[in-house]
Protein backbone atom coordinates (compact mmCIF):
# COMPACT_ATOMS: atom_id res chain seq x y z
CA UNK A 1 0.00 0.00 0.00
CA UNK A 2 1.04 3.26 -1.00
CA UNK A 3 1.14 6.84 1.54
CA UNK A 4 0.28 10.05 -0.46
CA UNK A 5 2.46 11.64 -2.20
CA UNK A 6 4.83 14.66 -1.34
CA UNK A 7 5.98 17.41 -3.94
CA UNK A 8 9.65 18.05 -2.92
CA UNK A 9 10.69 19.79 -5.73
CA UNK A 10 7.38 21.62 -7.30
CA UNK A 11 7.34 22.18 -10.91
CA UNK A 12 8.97 25.30 -12.10
CA UNK A 13 7.55 25.14 -16.25
CA UNK A 14 3.83 24.46 -16.49
CA UNK A 15 2.33 22.80 -19.45
CA UNK A 16 0.54 26.74 -20.84
CA UNK A 17 2.89 29.88 -21.16
CA UNK A 18 1.95 33.19 -19.79
CA UNK A 19 1.46 34.21 -22.92
CA UNK A 20 -1.04 31.43 -24.22
CA UNK A 21 -3.17 32.14 -20.88
CA UNK A 22 -2.83 35.79 -21.89
CA UNK A 23 -4.56 35.00 -25.42
CA UNK A 24 -7.13 32.99 -23.82
CA UNK A 25 -8.34 35.80 -21.33
CA UNK A 26 -8.00 38.09 -23.94
CA UNK A 27 -5.42 40.26 -22.15
CA UNK A 28 -2.35 42.14 -23.50
CA UNK A 29 -1.32 44.22 -20.22
CA UNK A 30 0.64 43.04 -17.51
CA UNK A 31 -1.19 44.03 -14.50
CA UNK A 32 -2.78 40.50 -14.24
CA UNK A 33 0.44 38.03 -14.72
CA UNK A 34 0.76 37.33 -11.22
CA UNK A 35 -3.18 36.80 -11.07
CA UNK A 36 -2.94 34.40 -14.40
CA UNK A 37 0.71 33.01 -12.98
CA UNK A 38 -0.97 31.71 -9.85
CA UNK A 39 -4.51 30.60 -12.40
CA UNK A 40 -1.94 28.22 -14.55
CA UNK A 41 -0.81 26.39 -11.62
CA UNK A 42 -4.52 26.12 -10.21
CA UNK A 43 -5.43 24.81 -13.28
CA UNK A 44 -2.68 22.43 -14.30
CA UNK A 45 -3.48 21.29 -10.45
CA UNK A 46 -7.04 20.30 -11.00
CA UNK A 47 -6.15 18.69 -14.40
CA UNK A 48 -3.51 16.71 -12.27
CA UNK A 49 -5.93 15.48 -9.86
CA UNK A 50 -8.51 14.85 -12.04
CA UNK A 51 -6.15 12.96 -14.93
CA UNK A 52 -4.24 10.85 -11.50
CA UNK A 53 -1.02 11.86 -13.35
CA UNK A 54 1.40 14.88 -12.70
CA UNK A 55 1.41 17.16 -16.16
CA UNK A 56 4.47 19.64 -15.21
CA UNK A 57 7.35 17.54 -14.49
CA UNK A 58 8.40 17.81 -10.75
CA UNK A 59 10.09 15.67 -7.96
CA UNK A 60 8.40 13.56 -5.47
CA UNK A 61 8.33 11.30 -2.65
CA UNK A 62 6.34 8.38 -1.96
CA UNK A 63 6.41 5.72 0.53
CA UNK A 64 5.43 1.82 0.72
CA UNK A 65 5.10 -1.35 2.54
CA UNK A 66 6.45 -3.73 0.83
CA UNK A 67 8.97 -4.03 -2.27
CA UNK A 68 5.80 -5.66 -4.22
CA UNK A 69 3.84 -1.95 -4.52
CA UNK A 70 7.05 -1.44 -6.59
CA UNK A 71 4.46 -3.48 -9.14
CA UNK A 72 2.48 -0.60 -9.50
CA UNK A 73 3.85 2.84 -8.96
CA UNK A 74 1.10 5.63 -7.52
CA UNK A 75 2.39 8.35 -9.36
CA UNK A 76 2.60 8.80 -13.50
CA UNK A 77 4.46 8.79 -15.82
CA UNK A 78 7.77 8.74 -13.89
CA UNK A 79 10.33 10.01 -15.81
CA UNK A 80 13.48 8.97 -13.58
CA UNK A 81 14.07 7.39 -10.62
CA UNK A 82 16.09 9.66 -7.82
CA UNK A 83 16.23 7.07 -4.91
CA UNK A 84 14.67 3.90 -3.45
CA UNK A 85 15.56 4.15 -0.01
CA UNK A 86 14.56 1.37 3.15
CA UNK A 87 15.68 0.59 6.50
CA UNK A 88 17.44 -2.69 6.72
CA UNK A 89 16.62 -5.64 9.33
CA UNK A 90 19.98 -3.87 11.57
CA UNK A 91 17.69 -0.61 11.52
CA UNK A 92 20.27 0.89 9.14
CA UNK A 93 19.27 3.30 6.08
CA UNK A 94 19.96 2.14 2.94
CA UNK A 95 19.59 3.57 -0.69
CA UNK A 96 19.39 0.78 -3.17
CA UNK A 97 21.52 0.38 -6.22
CA UNK A 98 20.55 1.25 -9.32
CA UNK A 99 22.09 -2.07 -10.52
CA UNK A 100 18.98 -3.67 -8.77
CA UNK A 101 16.30 -2.22 -10.27
CA UNK A 102 14.96 -1.19 -13.37
CA UNK A 103 12.21 1.43 -14.24
CA UNK A 104 9.53 -0.63 -16.59
CA UNK A 105 6.64 1.76 -17.57
CA UNK A 106 4.98 2.61 -14.31
CA UNK A 107 6.79 0.13 -12.05
CA UNK A 108 10.12 -0.99 -10.95
CA UNK A 109 11.27 -4.71 -11.68
CA UNK A 110 14.21 -6.58 -10.58
CA UNK A 111 16.78 -6.74 -12.90
CA UNK A 112 17.63 -10.24 -13.83
CA UNK A 113 19.09 -12.58 -11.19
CA UNK A 114 18.80 -9.65 -8.51
CA UNK A 115 16.56 -10.00 -4.95
CA UNK A 116 15.17 -7.49 -2.96
CA UNK A 117 16.65 -6.89 0.21
CA UNK A 118 15.56 -7.65 3.67
CA UNK A 119 13.96 -4.63 5.44
CA UNK A 120 13.31 -4.19 9.16
CA UNK A 121 9.69 -5.23 10.07
CA UNK A 122 7.11 -1.88 10.20
CA UNK A 123 9.47 0.04 7.95
CA UNK A 124 8.64 2.14 5.06
CA UNK A 125 10.49 2.14 1.27
CA UNK A 126 10.58 5.44 -0.02
CA UNK A 127 10.55 6.39 -2.88
CA UNK A 128 11.68 9.70 -4.97
CA UNK A 129 10.61 10.19 -8.55
CA UNK A 130 11.05 12.78 -10.96
CA UNK A 131 7.41 12.98 -12.74
CA UNK A 132 5.54 14.61 -15.88
CA UNK A 133 4.97 15.03 -19.13
CA UNK A 134 7.72 16.28 -21.11
CA UNK A 135 4.68 17.77 -23.78
CA UNK A 136 1.19 17.34 -22.69
CA UNK A 137 -1.68 16.61 -25.22
CA UNK A 138 -2.81 18.93 -26.95
CA UNK A 139 -6.76 18.50 -25.17
CA UNK A 140 -5.55 18.81 -21.99
CA UNK A 141 -3.58 22.00 -22.55
CA UNK A 142 -6.50 23.56 -24.08
CA UNK A 143 -8.46 22.24 -20.79
CA UNK A 144 -6.05 23.94 -18.63
CA UNK A 145 -7.05 27.50 -20.67
CA UNK A 146 -10.09 26.92 -20.41
CA UNK A 147 -10.29 26.38 -16.74
CA UNK A 148 -7.96 29.01 -16.67
CA UNK A 149 -10.11 31.80 -18.57
CA UNK A 150 -13.12 30.45 -16.71
CA UNK A 151 -11.14 31.45 -13.28
CA UNK A 152 -10.47 34.38 -14.44
CA UNK A 153 -13.56 35.58 -15.72
CA UNK A 154 -15.64 34.29 -12.61
CA UNK A 155 -13.41 35.68 -9.86
CA UNK A 156 -15.98 34.23 -7.56
CA UNK A 157 -17.54 30.68 -6.00
CA UNK A 158 -20.08 29.15 -9.19
CA UNK A 159 -21.68 25.91 -9.53
CA UNK A 160 -19.54 22.90 -11.22
CA UNK A 161 -22.20 20.64 -11.10
CA UNK A 162 -23.05 19.84 -14.68
CA UNK A 163 -20.43 17.59 -17.62
CA UNK A 164 -18.14 20.53 -18.85
CA UNK A 165 -16.38 20.98 -22.26
CA UNK A 166 -12.82 20.46 -19.62
CA UNK A 167 -14.68 17.20 -18.46
CA UNK A 168 -14.91 16.16 -21.93
CA UNK A 169 -11.39 17.28 -22.56
CA UNK A 170 -9.89 15.33 -20.02
CA UNK A 171 -11.90 12.05 -19.78
CA UNK A 172 -9.68 10.40 -22.09
CA UNK A 173 -6.50 11.22 -20.33
CA UNK A 174 -7.60 9.73 -16.87
CA UNK A 175 -5.27 7.00 -15.12
CA UNK A 176 -6.88 4.70 -12.75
Amino acid sequence: MWLQPIVTIAATDEPVTLVEAKRQVRVDFADDDDYLTDLIATARNHAEKYCGVYLAEQTVAVQGEDWCDLAHLPVRPVQTITSLAYVDVTGAPQTLATSVYELRGDAIVLKYGQVWPPMRYGSLITLTAVVGFADVDPAVKHAILLRVADLYENRESASDANWTTIDSLLSNHRYY
